[in-house]
């Protein structure tokens, strides 16, 4: 252990932390791994942070595939407003959640997102016109915005090192949120709605309950998460956000009683980190908090990202990683029954089938998140001794490959002309793309440090969001106001795919694999 004058020290290591802090780390993981392990509460969370992101992708898509009746029902200039809307609360919710976590705590960042989406997500099955739908879809965005940054920043901060590849695994709550909106959406808007080719403005909303019914139901789903959340489970604080803020006691504490939760003790003390670097008691009043608020809001959580060149380089494409795929992703996926439905011949074309088939796409995705669990670590013994040594697998190889491939199959997608192609493409890409969240969802978190965790990924989420508002733009000038295509139905297809493809070759050049090491 270094002389308590240098660990003392307030420089930065050049993992953008503190010595101090990178030290009182290294004991809270030796800690996780050893005594407290993945017990009954790390399930807890798991299930519970899992259902978060069910929740997130519940929106994105229950939205997606309800663009088609409510465009026939409110007759809007255009209908990817709506779309629009939601990505707007979605940058405003992931930035100001996501840098809240890492002022005043993880814990009320966690709670809170899912309630605003949850109550917003109820009242958007009233909306009386397309205005009101698009504000309330705004709200719903400014809620779950901030899910995905904070529980994986959280969720990663209390699991050992041997089971973060858990995190990988949480993507397939993300795909069973597809599932769940598609399933839901071949029920309510298959049965409860307009017959397909109807004109717009000549369906009445009362011919026309299914994709309210879908978002009362939606709603009420991600309320029930928050009741779960809040109510039942007894989350505790991060402990390395704790010890970031210089409240060693308090981190202690939370660390004894997840052990306690699990039937372990550990052996861990206050003196330990007192050892390291001393600190009073520091848990902070109310006042002090909302005062942090407003003092804190600086760049103390942004510049560490950029500490060392090697940090900065990883930084930078990291962040570019999220705004790409933040345009590719939606530019297809937010809109696809609308190209599902141009792409079936005449003839196979309904509503309830475009439903059907967008249910058996969306159970693909769950795949994916297992087949990206197990490259990530496969084979990655260094007997070289070399760091910098190449082994496969790991997160920089198994993101590229996966995110080169989305864009292959998005390549592919564009040749069908048969339901059979359009059906088997648009099944592989589903899988593929998962399995590039699921891996990209673990590497960001892993790749920062606590104190500035939350941050970074508010940054990264913002900048997916931000670069998603292209999308709907995109879409709107590629296509007649009516929403039908115009000269060329693959050119909003072509554009997805080859920023998945760009994506793809930049992810290679990350400097940075963190398989195999405990996250700080």
């Amino acid at each position: 252990m270094s002389s308590a004058s240098s660990v003392r020290t307030q420089s930065l290591t050049g993992e953008g932390v503190s010595s101090g802090y990178e030290l009182k780390c290294h004991l809270v993981n030796k800690c996780m791994q050893e005594e407290i392990g993945f017990g009954r509460y790390q399930w807890q969370l798991f299930i519970l942070s899992g259902l978060g992101w069910t929740a997130d992708n519940l929106w994105l898509q229950g939205v997606a595939v309800a663009l088609g009746q409510v465009n026939v029902e409110m007759s809007p200039s255009r209908i990817e407003f709506a779309t629009l809307s939601l990505y707007v609360g979605l940058i405003v919710g992931a930035t100001t959640w996501g840098i809240l976590a890492d002022i005043i705590g993880r814990k009320l960042s966690f709670n809170i997102t899912l309630f605003i989406a949850g109550v917003f997500g109820i009242a958007s099955g009233a909306a009386p016109n397309f205005v009101a739908l698009c504000s309330i879809l705004a709200c719903i965005g400014f809620g779950i915005g901030g899910n995905l940054p904070v529980d994986g920043a959280l969720y990663l901060e209390h699991i050992p090192q041997t089971s973060q590849w858990t995190l990988t695994l949480l993507s397939a709550f993300w795909a069973l949120g597809q599932l769940i909106a598609s399933a839901m959406a071949w029920g309510f808007i298959g049965n409860y709605s307009c017959p397909a080719g109807t004109a717009v403005g000549d369906c009445a909303m009362g011919d026309n309950m299914g994709w309210r019914y879908l978002f009362y139901t939606l709603g009420g789903l991600t309320f029930l998460v928050f009741v779960f959340r809040f109510l039942i489970f007894d989350l505790e604080e991060s402990s390395k956000f704790l010890i970031a803020k210089g409240r060693d006691k308090e981190a202690i504490e939370v660390l004894q009683r997840i052990a306690k939760k699990n039937g372990r003790t550990i052996s861990l003390t206050l003196e330990q980190f007192q050892e390291i670097e001393p600190t009073g008691d520091k848990s902070p009043s109310m006042f002090k908090v909302l005062k942090g608020i407003i003092s804190k809001a600086s760049l103390s959580h942004f510049t560490p990202l950029f500490h060392t060149r090697r940090l900065a380089i990883n930084t930078t494409i990291t962040m570019m990683l999220w705004a790409f795929i933040g345009l590719a992703y939606p530019l297809f996926n937010a809109f696809f029954p609308l190209y599902l439905a141009e792409k079936i011949p005449n003839q196979d074309s309904s509503v309830s089938r475009t439903f059907r088939d967008y249910t058996i796409i969306s159970v693909m995705g769950i795949p994916g998140s297992f087949i990206a669990c197990v490259v990530i670590d496969w084979t990655r013994k260094n007997t070289s001794g070399n760091e910098h040594a190449w082994t496969f697998g790991g997160r920089k190889a198994s993101l590229a490959a996966f995110t080169a491939l989305s864009g292959v199959f998005l390549f592919l997608f564009t040749t069908s002309t048969t339901s059979a192609a359009v059906l088997g493409f648009s099944c592989a890409f589903t899988l593929t793309q998962n399995a590039m969240y699921g891996i990209l969802y673990a590497y960001t978190p892993e790749v920062f440090p606590g104190p500035h965790r939350g941050t970074a990924d508010a940054i990264c989420s913002a900048l997916n969001r931000i670069f998603g508002i292209l999308a709907p733009i995109i879409k709107m000038a590629t296509t007649t106001p009516g929403g039908q295509t115009s000269a060329n139905v693959n050119t909003s297809i072509f554009i997805a795919a080859s920023v998945y493809v760009v994506s793809g070759l930049l992810a290679v050049a990350l400097p940075i694999e963190t398989a195999g090491k405990a996250a700080l």
